[in-house]
């Protein structure tokens, strides 16, 4: 089993974002695989003080005690304005793994889309990069069942800016707007209507 884990961090001329939550997930991995040497994340950031950055930590639980690296990465944005619905029952990502080769070969079936959204068990889950949420013209909801649990989700949640419900393909047709989250696009509202973004 890969033991290689990595947290993407923000940061914008020198300021990081949301530390808090990166340290909160990264220490919850940590007590799965029992290790006790935790550490602060936030000593370890050094990032540009001009630019928006995406800072890469990774740490490697087979070795003891683990270290920490650090890159960091000019962040340029990746524009997401449709999505092709794949379907995979046995795609598992609830540890954020450098091993990405399961969602790297859903994403390569996206065809003429930006990325996929990945269905589950009938419930829709997450695209390859991102947590996804749905309006409904009351609130803002976001799968109960998503591959990972965001920082950015877990955060907006907490907040009371979104809910979660469990989403089946049928209730896409009922939203008018979707919108993305990770740590580097935040909450990334997608303007078309809805019936457009799937192809």
């Amino acid at each position: 089993m890969n033991k290689i884990f990595l947290e993407t961090i923000r940061a914008v001329d020198g300021k990081i974002f949301y530390i808090s939550y990166h340290q909160e997930r990264y220490e919850s991995v940590l007590k799965k695989f029992g290790v006790e040497d935790v550490k602060n994340l936030k000593t370890v950031l050094n990032p540009p003080k001009i630019g928006i950055y995406r800072c890469r930590l990774t740490y490697d639980l087979s070795k003891t005690p683990h270290q920490i690296d650090v890159t960091y990465h000019e962040y340029k944005k990746r524009e997401t304005t449709s999505l092709k619905l794949v379907y995979d029952d046995n795609i598992e990502y609830s540890l954020k793994s450098i091993c990405r080769d399961k969602l790297d070969a859903l994403y390569d079936q996206r065809g003429e889309c930006d990325d996929v959204l990945i269905v589950k068990n009938s419930l829709i889950t997450d695209t390859t990069i991102a947590n996804i949420a749905f309006y409904d013209s009351k609130r803002w909801l976001t799968p109960a069942l998503p591959l990972l649990k965001g920082t950015t989700r877990e955060r907006l949640l907490r907040e009371g800016k979104i809910f979660e419900e469990e989403i089946h393909v049928a209730d896409l047709k009922k939203f008018s707007k979707i919108a993305i989250m990770n740590a580097m696009v935040d909450f990334d509202i997608i303007t078309q209507n809805t019936k457009d973004f799937f192809c």
